[in-house]
């Protein structure tokens, strides 16, 4: 940067790998969370045990919050990571520029 200032842009790129790598893992969660986590209400116990009906309605409605929450948490860990590639595109792109106008510059001229 002009400012004498450089941005490890690896460290951005390792930042971003992450992140992908998170969204993969919680892409995974929400399959499990979704299919995976299915309890038949009849696992409760038949029409006999009176509480089976509310354990299976339970399950259900903390199964829909486990959902929900994985599906907040891919939301806000993408939205992260699509800025840390804006912000390392846009540093990346000064570089560049910073680069050009040095190499291009008048002999004598100081940037």
């Amino acid at each position: 940067m002009s400012n004498g200032m450089r941005v490890d842009l690896s460290a951005l790129d390792e930042v971003i790998r992450k992140l992908n790598g998170l969204l993969s893992d919680m892409d995974k969660a929400n399959t499990k969370a979704k299919y995976e986590t299915d309890i038949p209400s009849t696992a409760y116990g038949s029409m006999e045990f009176l509480e089976s009906n509310v354990l299976h309605s339970a399950q259900e409605a903390q199964k829909a919050k486990i959902e929900t929450l994985i599906s907040e948490l891919h939301k806000l860990i993408n939205k992260f990571g699509t800025s840390t590639s804006k912000v390392r595109d846009k540093y990346s792109n000064q570089e560049q520029a910073n680069a050009q106008g040095v190499s291009t510059a008048p002999e004598g001229a100081v940037n």
